[in-house]
């Protein structure tokens, strides 16, 4: 049930990062000081606020349970989604070596969860 728990939270921190790319795809370029304001008001900047509150949340629950040693490491699997959503969600190019590191994240993943 913990293992289940962390994976929800890995999804609800990529989904943050998902919505705030979005938002920041909207820019049309690099981030300046007068998008500022409509960043403070911009939908996808609260939802990815609000998710990352709920994530948080749930990472104190997952905390009072579990071992930090456990636990911690088992976030790094959202780099694995956060690629995952870059390819699908944005389009983006994934290299060989970036895949191979994925793999390895996955791998560590694994002896980590592995009593």
């Amino acid at each position: 049930m913990l293992y289940l728990l962390v994976l929800i939270n890995v999804v609800l921190l990529v989904f943050g990062q998902v919505l705030w790319k979005m938002e920041m795809g909207r820019l049309k370029g690099p981030l300046t000081l007068e998008a500022v304001p409509r960043l403070l008001t911009s939908p996808f900047i609260w939802g990815g606020l609000f998710v990352y509150v709920l994530a948080t949340v749930l990472w104190f629950y997952i905390l009072s349970r579990g071992k930090l040693s456990v636990v911690y490491p088992l976030q790094s699997l959202a780099y694995v989604l956060g690629v995952l959503a870059a390819l699908l969600i944005f389009r983006e190019a994934v290299p060989l070596t970036r895949w191979l590191g994925v793999g390895l994240i996955v791998l560590g993943a694994f002896f980590v969860a592995w009593k």
